[in-house]
């Protein structure tokens, strides 16, 4: 199983220098979980920065996955997380997502650097 972060939506979704790295656990739809928070931060992002019709479109291909919902049990696994490896509240619960599933994450966002299960790939200059 695969998650993405938001910030390797939005080099896939930009078609950055990373963006083939993140291609492989993206389109493999039947392996993607989605936490519900990576879609309001991509959506967020993609609609300040090209509109509302492409935000739907990106959005739109991210529930192809399974988008897991943040419930209460995943909220205080995130908030654990969140004081143990020192992460923001959303990074905290992408992690979590991560860790229920025993999913690889997938990201360009160092605050994952070196925690369990996490593929980390440096932002590459464009």
């Amino acid at each position: 199983m695969n998650v993405v972060d938001s910030s390797a939506w939005l080099s896939y979704f930009a078609g950055d220098n990373n963006a083939v790295v993140f291609s492989g656990p993206i389109e493999e739809i039947s392996e993607l979980l989605v936490p519900s928070i990576t879609i309001t931060e991509v959506f967020k992002n993609v609609l300040r920065q090209r509109g509302e019709d492409a935000a739907l479109i990106v959005t739109a291909h991210m529930k192809q996955g399974r988008v897991i919902p943040l419930d209460s049990e995943l909220a205080m696994d995130a908030a654990k997380f969140g004081v143990l490896h020192k992460l923001p509240l959303a990074d905290s619960i992408i992690f979590a997502t991560a860790q229920k599933y025993a999913a690889a994450l997938w990201t360009q966002d160092n605050d994952f650097e070196g925690l369990e299960s996490v593929r980390y790939i440096s932002r590459k200059s464009t």
